[in-house]
């Protein structure tokens, strides 16, 4: 799959959430931009969020963004300890849920940059997880 690959005709093939998540574990992350209005689109969609219209191209968004929520969950240790649940707002304008990797989750807060990459779930399948950023990584926010 190339940079702009389109989801194709929106009537066949594999739907946008297969498509999603072959790109993941390619190692790639991706989200839609929609061709008519340009905005961006997560979670993957047939028709754009914002106008309606099924022109969506795949895009590799810039994978900055700033934590808008975040809740740490606490497990026992034997359990797998705690974890910690963010909301991200990406810097094209979408939100996604994911996780703050290699940070304490006490320094995990409202307004941190973070930058996504592919990382693994749990279970071992790739997922988009993100990295605090620093000044310089992160860019302007959302």
């Amino acid at each position: 799959m190339n940079e702009d690959t389109p989801t194709g005709d929106w009537t066949r093939g594999p739907g946008p959430d297969a498509v999603f998540a072959q790109f993941i574990a390619a190692g790639e992350f991706r989200i839609q931009r929609c061709e008519s209005c340009h905005g961006h689109v997560f979670y993957p969609r047939l028709a754009c969020s914002h106008c309606g219209s099924v022109e969506l191209r795949w895009v590799r968004p810039s994978g900055r963004g700033v934590v808008h929520a975040v809740s740490i969950v606490h497990r026992r240790s034997e359990q797998g300890g705690p974890y910690n649940v963010v909301l991200v707002d990406l810097q094209e304008g979408p939100r996604m849920m994911g996780r703050v990797d290699g940070q304490p989750h006490d320094s995990i807060r409202i307004g941190l940059r973070v930058k996504a990459r592919v990382g693994s779930a749990a279970t071992g399948e790739p997922c988009v997880v993100f990295d605090a950023a620093g000044d310089a990584d992160a860019g302007a926010g959302p």
